[in-house]
Formats: C-alpha cells, sequence, structure tokens
C-alpha cells in the first residue's frame, strides 16, 4: 500500500467512511496544493488549513488558545518520557531538547537543526484552522508543537527517533467538539542504491505511524523508533564498507470526524542518515552518521600547541597573497569550499613530497633545524598539492606545532567518522 493510501484507509478507519486525511504543512513554510481524492459518500466538507494562509479578521475571533487538558476536562498525568535505548542517555535527550528550542530558526526546518553527526532535532510549530472547504465558517484552530530528536551512534548501525506533539491548544466554536479531533505522525524511508555499497538493507521498526485523538497525544506525548542496517561482518579489507545511505521522513496528519477527503503537504521532516561498517579508518569499526552535519576542524591562534598551524591556515584562506606559491587572484578552499577527506596513503605521500619541494624552493634546505613544512590544504584531503590548480599554501614552522596540529585533524576525522570523500570545514579563532 503507498503512503497516500495508507493514510486515507487509517482515517477512514477511524472516523467512518467520510472521514479522511489532510497531511499538513507547518505555518510558515511553503504550501503544498491538496488533491482531492474520489469518494462516493457525502462528505460535510471541513478541513484543516494554514492559519498563516487566513486573513487576519478571520483570526479574530479565534486568538484565545485553551490548553487541551483544561478544555476536555482532563487532568490526567502524563505519561513518563520513555527510557533512553542504549547509547541514548535520558540527559542527552533533555541536554538536545535545551539546545535545539535556542536553534529555533534552524529547528523548524523540514531537515531541522542537525547539532552534529550524532544528533539533531526538530522542533516545529503548528497553527492550524478547522474551516469548511467552500471557505465560509471557521469552526475552531489548533495549536501545538512537533518535536523529533534524533540520534545516530558511534560503534552501531542504528538509528533511533524520538518523536512528540506537545503544549496541544485548541479553541473550537461551541458547536464544534475538539476532543474528537486527530493528529498522526507516519514514518517512511528509502535507500540510495546508487550511493550505497551492495545490498544495502534497512530494517525499520515494527511500528512506524501514530495516530490518535489529541487526547492521547496530550496523556502521552512521545513515542520512538530505531531504524537498523545488518552487517554481514568485517569486510572492509575486501573493499566493502558496507555504507549504506538512507533518508527516514515524516507526513504529519490532521483529521476530523467531518473532514473532506483532502490529502497533500508530505514530508514535514527529512532525515539523512549514514550506516557503516569501514573499519578502523573511522575509528570504531561502525557506525552511523547524520550525513547534513556541517563537519568543522576549529583552531585557535591563541592555543600554544597549534598557534603557528593557525596563523598559516588563517592566511592561507583570507589573505592567501602572502602565502606560497604565489600567484594573482589565488584563492584557497576550506571555509565556502569545503575540503574532503583523502585515504589514500600513496596519494597522501605524493602531496607531502609535493608540498616539501615547494618548502624548498622558497625557503632552501632547513634539514638540521627545528622547522617542518606545513601544508594547506592538508596531505590528507582531496584538495592537496597534487591536485593540480596550485590553490595550496606551505610555510615553515615549528615541528611540534605541525604534528600537533595533525594529531588533531586525525582526531576529527575519527571522532566524526569521516570517511574517504566526506567533507569539512576550517574554522579559525582568534
Amino acid at each position: 500500500m503507498n503512503p497516500v493510501t495508507a493514510l486515507i484507509h487509517l482515517a477512514r478507519g477511524t472516523a467512518g467512511a467520510t472521514a479522511a486525511v489532510l497531511i499538513l504543512l507547518a505555518a510558515g513554510t511553503a504550501t503544498v496544493q491538496a488533491t482531492p481524492i474520489a469518494s462516493d459518500t457525502a462528505v460535510d466538507g471541513t478541513v484543516f488549513v494554514e492559519a498563516v494562509s487566513l486573513p487576519a479578521n478571520e483570526l479574530r475571533s479565534l486568538d484565545q488558545p485553551i490548553p487541551y487538558a483544561e478544555y476536555a476536562g482532563t487532568r490526567t498525568p502524563r505519561t513518563a518520557a520513555r527510557q533512553s535505548a542504549a547509547g541514548a542517555e535520558p540527559g542527552d535527550e533533555i541536554d538536545l531538547r535545551r539546545q535545539c528550542a535556542s536553534h529555533a530558526t534552524q529547528a523548524k526546518a523540514v531537515t531541522g537543526w542537525v547539532k552534529s553527526r550524532f544528533e539533531s532535532c526538530q522542533k516545529r510549530p503548528f497553527d492550524l484552522v478547522l474551516r469548511d472547504v467552500r471557505g465560509t465558517t471557521t469552526l475552531g484552530r489548533l495549536w501545538f508543537d512537533q518535536w523529533i530528536l534524533g540520534f545516530t551512534y558511534d560503534g552501531s548501525r542504528r538509528v533511533d527517533y524520538v518523536a512528540s506533539i506537545e503544549n496541544i491548544r485548541v479553541q473550537p466554536i461551541p458547536t464544534e467538539d475538539a476532543t474528537k479531533w486527530r493528529l498522526g505522525q507516519h514514518f517512511r524511508h528509502n535507500i540510495n542504491a546508487s550511493k550505497s555499497d551492495p545490498d544495502p538493507r534497512v530494517t525499520a521498526p515494527r511500528t512506524k505511524e501514530r495516530d490518535e485523538l489529541l487526547g492521547g497525544w496530550d496523556r502521552k506525548p512521545q513515542w520512538s523508533l530505531s531504524y537498523t542496517s545488518p552487517d554481514k561482518g568485517a569486510l572492509f579489507d575486501q573493499g566493502n564498507q558496507q555504507r549504506v545511505y538512507s533518508t527516514v521522513s515524516m507526513d504529519l496528519s490532521a483529521s476530523s470526524p467531518k473532514a473532506a477527503p483532502f490529502t497533500g503537504g508530505r514530508g514535514v521532516y527529512s532525515s539523512s542518515v549514514r550506516y557503516d561498517y569501514a573499519g578502523k579508518i573511522a575509528g570504531k569499526h561502525k557506525g552511523t552518521v547524520f550525513t547534513r552535519a556541517r563537519v568543522e576542524l576549529v583552531m585557535s591562534q591563541k592555543d600554544p600547541g597549534v598557534n603557528e598551524s593557525a596563523l598559516h591556515i588563517h592566511d592561507a584562506l583570507n589573505r592567501p597573497e602572502r602565502t606560497f606559491p604565489s600567484w594573482p587572484g589565488k584563492s584557497v578552499p576550506g571555509t565556502k569550499e569545503p575540503l574532503h577527506r583523502l585515504v589514500n596513503k600513496e596519494k597522501q605521500k605524493e602531496n607531502r613530497k609535493r608540498s616539501i619541494k615547494e618548502c624548498e624552493k622558497v625557503w632552501g634546505d632547513y634539514s638540521g633545524t627545528k622547522l617542518q613544512c606545513d601544508e594547506y590544504p592538508f596531505a590528507s584531503t582531496q584538495e592537496g598539492s597534487t591536485k593540480g590548480d596550485n590553490r595550496f599554501s606551505v610555510r615553515l614552522i615549528d615541528g611540534a606545532d605541525n604534528e600537533t596540529g595533525g594529531r588533531r585533524l586525525d582526531q576529527m576525522y575519527t571522532l566524526n567518522r569521516m570517511l574517504s570523500g566526506d567533507a569539512f570545514y576550517m574554522k579559525i579563532t582568534n
């Protein structure tokens, strides 16, 4: 059964033959055109729409949100938050929610706020109005927040999502019963086989949908899902890292017993994940990451361990005219343009050899000193000195500083499960 058919079937099964689902987009996002679904049963023709799509005068009498529990006359104790799966401590969820709320603009996007390769979150406010399809009568208003916390793991081919609908508020007209309104979250996934290694597979959770009356969400806001990818043991020495690129998406539905059979607006949440079993090159032999995370290597010019390395990179990025090789219009990648990891040891050696040759060309024989030839972009990147575009820089710096910088780079690779070709950026602070 395809997702749209499944949603309609779900709505009809819970609200009778005249019910259907309207999948909605959050207020402030682009509206997706609803598509009518044929029905052989007459309906009253009500539908949820985004409040932002209506003129202000139609909302004047619907601007007093009432907490759902107060409206329903219920004071049922809320169900405690779920017990975190292995690898995600309860404190991780609390901290992520707090940080997510402080990144409100990014958090309400379809992709949410991707904090790191291992944590992401969405906090998305919704403001919906129930009205008849003729646009002559407004029947009520519904506010709520959607939360989705995502956790991937360094050491496990699994990704967890903690989804919830919270802070539900309503304001129906006297003849409308908001206790009969429903909300649903419907998860699905797909695999990008063209980017993945052979035979990519993802095991979805048994329960991928939750569609309930508002009261059910108010009593128990949270639920969780886990997606895994089976592995065949260590095959990375044979060239198979068992990479699986997958996208997990979610559709949000809203309905009432008299809703008209319209659907639209899929994909209010989307999360891109990579599973791998890449071996020691990635640190822990297997794991998962959020691929939309921005990875940065941060160095400070005030850090005595790498201050010379940091100054060299800062000059290469911001004052390339001070660096060698020197040529008019020179620019060096790493800020607007990412760098990409290179794991091929022979190509790394070629980069170093080319860079040392450039150092000797500029400064002559420096053997017998404590100086080393520092190169940027790094030899372990695809943008290294042998790329052929001369967009690199070399400088003689203290050898200990150069080696410390190399260790910091290696740590960044393994802490973020960076595989060959993975992108990252530089950030140099004062």
